[in-house]
């Protein structure tokens, strides 16, 4: 049995599981959980301190991320073009498009984020959330080379780093994978899926998420 035909075994998230990853400086209380939703989304009220960035600029080859920015400012990058968002503003990324995000105020940030499909997503980023409150993750939050091979291999569907090259990274990760799976890496943790924390989301956001699903779906430019 594969890992991508085993994970519907590990917790699926839920509104009011928080997440917390000490590196990036974020913290992401669920608002609708993959165990929630009727479509497979996920929606999370995330809080970004001061200096806190997605570890890395990436693409998803599969999904569509949305912001909607609630508090704060974020500086992005969409394709290598910058711009900001302040409260109100949102910014749908399809499948695809290359991204990077991290908080450009003096403030924390916060910003409601919806992921559709969520589930693979919340294993990758829950893992990573997982390593990094472990102490098993650089400065950026990335993990070592043996680690990042393993979960690049089984999430290629989910998200692509940008760096290295794909070729190189396809060339490399080959070779990495299968020696960090005999090492005993694995590509997500059923273990930080479990949040050690759950609270009551914001009624607001959580208002916020219901109107959304509630109204018809666009589609998008």
């Amino acid at each position: 049995m594969t890992d991508r035909t085993r994970h519907d075994e590990i917790t699926h998230s839920r509104a009011g599981d928080v997440f917390v990853n000490p590196v990036t400086g974020e913290r992401a209380v669920i608002v609708c959980g993959t165990a929630d939703s009727t479509d497979g989304s996920l929606s999370v009220h995330l809080f970004v301190a001061p200096g806190g960035a997605v570890a890395a600029e990436h693409y998803h080859p599969q999904l569509v991320e949305r912001f909607r920015v609630l508090s704060g400012h974020l500086a992005v990058s969409v394709e290598g073009r910058r711009s900001h968002m302040g409260p109100g503003d949102e910014l749908s990324i399809p499948p695809g498009v290359i991204h990077d995000w991290w908080n450009a105020g003096e403030t924390e940030a916060e910003v409601l984020v919806e992921v559709t499909p969520g589930r693979r997503f919340e294993l990758m980023v829950g893992s990573l959330f997982g390593l990094a409150r472990d102490g098993k993750v650089n400065a950026k939050g990335m993990p070592n080379l043996l680690q990042l091979a393993v979960m690049a291999s089984e999430f290629d569907d989910t998200v692509r780093f940008v760096k290295p090259s794909p070729i190189v990274q396809k060339l490399l990760f080959a070779v990495l994978a299968p020696l960090g799976r005999l090492l005993g890496y694995r590509p997500y943790y059923a273990e930080y899926l479990v949040p050690a924390e759950h609270i009551e989301p914001e009624r607001s956001v959580l208002d916020m998420v219901r109107s959304h699903h509630a109204a018809p779906r666009t589609a998008l430019a």
